[in-house]
């Protein structure tokens, strides 16, 4: 009797088996935006902080030939904060042409060019110590924060705009996963044992010029984004062909049905403006959906975390020359719990993720500043406080982490997006110049009180999640789109179940 269950198994192991490997080409093109996408973004958020006191000394050696005398303790600190704080400011200029480039030339051409701007900061990086010039790092990082704020949304764009909606959660947080890599990879080749030496510097900081050309050459082999082809550029053949190749699946109606619905919902008006985002009634809560919770998820306090991080390691007893490896464990730590939030998005479902996230960090980190402000009374209190540290990073990775990626893909539609992507990549990298340049100034005036700041802001995005925004797991663009309508027309005597829905209405 034994074979006739083993028949009757293995039919079944055998179609979960195929059907993973059906979309394995989609698989394949998430690491290749990846790596030239978010990978970048972790990698330059990391790897600076290794060469300091090589890149001041250089500073200080070539201001000597220039002028004959040593550069200003005060001055060489200050070319050092803008060396450091100029990326977000060109991730600023980079996400507010995602709104225009990906649009005019397609995704795919626009990734192309940005690796193009990677290889090129690479090069000012990689020949700055033979010129004798700081002001080429100066430039070099400026160019890279380009490539990070264009390539970012971009890659959300093209990976979210070629997903089935059953995979689309999975697939656009590997964005997160790609950024704690990058993060970790960061740490690992800046250790001194590697690359963060006086004489490997230059190389340090040109390596993210590697990852620039792979995906480049590996991206000429890529489609462009199907839903770009059909809603945009009305190539219904295009579009199908580009389905077929990614999901390897003949049988496309739903898919296409499902675009031809978002592309009649726009009534063939063109790509809407940032203006058009801020000040149109219909995308209201879609934009304080992607502003507080996401965009704004600088404002958590996980930077904090990390620098006080490096306090609390120290009253354990732990060595001054080992913290980096802390850093690295760290690190790591956040890797795996976004890892594992990859897994459970499209179960759990974006809201419980994210605004449960929120909370739990909340009062995590409330429990951490009490128990930082009585850190003397006990020897033992700094080994909570660690495990504390761990607790939270664990819940950012696990929910606002992933999902501040994720969620975006899902808000707005087709003629919607670019700009949406402008307005989230201001909000973010402007609040991280802002975190970064003001943060020193805080804790001195704070202490450890100012996670109470970042306290607020969980709570708060946390009930904004649970309170008001509509779960979008398994759901279609149009779909989500009527789910924020019962928002946005709340009170209005608009009946949002019957009327037809005109994208460019304004109030």
């Amino acid at each position: 009797m034994y074979p006739g269950p083993l028949l009757l198994v293995q039919p079944a192991s055998g179609e979960q088996v195929q059907k993973m490997l059906q979309y394995w080409r989609l698989y394949v093109l998430s690491m290749v935006l990846g790596i030239g996408g978010s990978f970048q973004y972790g990698i330059q958020v990391s790897v600076i902080a290794s060469p300091e006191v090589h890149v001041q000394s250089f500073v200080n050696y070539t201001w000597k030939l220039r002028y004959g005398a040593p550069v200003d303790d005060s001055a060489n600190q200050l070319i050092w904060s803008f060396i450091v704080a100029v990326l977000s400011l060109g991730a600023w200029a980079g996400a507010i042409h995602s709104g225009s480039l990906p649009v005019t030339y397609g995704r795919k051409k626009a990734l192309l060019f940005n690796n193009v701007v990677a290889i090129v900061a690479a090069l000012l990086m990689l020949f700055s110590r033979m010129a004798k010039s700081f002001e080429m790092i100066l430039l070099g990082r400026f160019l890279y924060g380009y490539n990070v704020g264009l390539g970012l949304s971009v890659h959300l764009m093209y990976l979210g705009e070629s997903s089935p909606k059953k995979l689309r959660g999975f697939l656009t947080l590997t964005s997160s996963i790609f950024i704690g890599f990058g993060k970790v990879t960061g740490q690992i080749i800046g250790i001194k044992e590697m690359m963060g030496t006086e004489d490997m510097w230059p190389y340090l900081l040109a390596v993210s010029g590697i990852p620039a050309v792979l995906q480049f050459v590996m991206l000429l082999f890529f489609p462009e984004a199907p839903r770009y082809l059909y809603i945009d550029r009305g190539d219904t053949e295009g579009c199908r062909r580009a389905l077929q190749w990614l999901w390897q699946e003949e049988d496309l109606k739903l898919e296409l049905d499902d675009m031809e619905k978002e592309k009649e919902s726009a009534q063939g008006e063109k790509v809407k403006t940032v203006k058009d985002v801020l000040t149109s009634r219909c995308v209201r809560w879609q934009l304080l959906t992607l502003a507080i919770p996401c965009a704004g998820v600088q404002f958590c306090g996980i930077n904090a975390l990390y620098f006080y991080a490096f306090d609390i390691f120290r009253e354990s007893g732990v060595p001054n020359d080992k913290m980096h490896y802390l850093a690295i464990g760290i690190g790591a730590t956040e890797l795996m719990a976004i890892t594992l939030c990859s897994f459970l998005i499209d179960r759990a479902g974006r809201k419980k993720l994210m605004g449960y996230g929120y909370l739990l960090m909340g009062i995590t980190m409330s429990l951490l500043t009490v128990m930082l402000s009585i850190k003397d009374l006990n020897s033992w209190i700094p080994y909570v406080n660690i495990a504390l540290i761990f607790c939270v990073i664990c819940i950012y990775g696990l929910g606002p982490s992933g999902v501040s990626m994720a969620l975006p893909a899902d808000l707005f539609l087709q003629a919607w997006r670019p700009s949406a992507y402008v307005i989230s990549g201001t909000i973010n990298w402007l609040s991280m110049f802002l975190v970064g340049m003001l943060f020193g100034y805080v804790v001195d005036g704070l202490g450890q009180f100012c996670f109470l700041i970042f306290v607020a802001y969980s709570i708060f995005s946390a009930g904004f999640m649970i309170r008001f925004v509509p779960e979008t797991k398994g759901k279609t663009m149009v779909e989500i789109m009527e789910d924020f309508n019962k928002l946005n027309y709340k009170n209005s005597g608009i009946d949002v179940e019957t009327t037809d829905i005109t994208l460019s209405t304004k109030f």
